[in-house]
């Protein structure tokens, strides 16, 4: 019982993060025009990986998506890809513990190759976890560099809120797989445990035989 708990404690964790990563990659507010640099700002400007949008002070908000994608920089296109084959992984990891859950009957697989799927399921979610974390990471680096750089002529730019739901849904998923794969362990033990009672029976049953055989003869 314990470990269905834990493995289901450990989807919700995972669906949790897939959903904040789907979120942060749909998201346009990934960097924010920094006020710091000018005394009255009327207009804001937020820059995704899709699109970018400028709201005024009367809040009317125009979006434009990126009309060229080889004229992006390329650690923009970096961060596009890594953080769908996060949300792929994701969903394909979820899959995988669906199938490998305790609770669940699927086909006729039996509980070893149950904690097989299972175990493969959290290594792909902490995997996806990582394939998130890394982009996130280098953007909000990117932005850093340059909200300190005194050369830099360009706009500055703070961090948008996209990048801390990305954070948050990352560190779920690396959180729920490294659960997942520590419930699939714990359902090992059991089988061990068995083992030793069974020699330590056959140990016992080999003693009371040779008894029988001495009082016999």
């Amino acid at each position: 019982m314990g470990e269905t708990v834990v493995q289901l404690f450990s989807l919700f964790l995972t669906l949790t993060g897939v959903i904040l990563t789907t979120v942060s990659i749909k998201s346009s507010e990934w960097k924010i025009s920094s006020t710091s640099t000018t005394l009255i700002t009327a207009i804001w400007i937020y820059d995704g990986l899709w699109k970018t949008c400028s709201k005024n002070a009367l809040g009317i908000i125009q979006c434009i998506n990126y009309s060229s994608i080889l004229a992006l920089h390329p650690y923009i296109q970096a961060c596009r890809a890594l953080m769908i084959i996060s949300i792929i992984l994701g969903v394909i990891a979820t899959l995988m513990a669906l199938f490998g859950l305790k609770c669940t009957n699927i086909g006729s697989m039996d509980e070893k190759t149950k904690g097989k799927i299972s175990l493969s399921g959290g290594l792909v979610f902490i995997l996806s976890g990582l394939c998130g974390i890394v982009p996130v990471s280098w953007y909000a680096y990117n932005i850093t560099m340059e909200f300190y750089n005194p050369v830099y002529g360009g706009t500055k730019y703070e961090l948008g809120s996209a990048l801390y739901i990305g954070w948050a849904g990352t560190a779920l998923l690396i959180l729920g797989g490294a659960f997942l794969c520590c419930s699939c362990k714990r359902n090992e033990q059991p089988s061990g445990y068995k083992y030793s009672s069974a020699q330590s029976g056959q140990r016992i049953y080999t003693k009371t035989e040779s008894a029988h055989s001495k009082a016999y003869v």
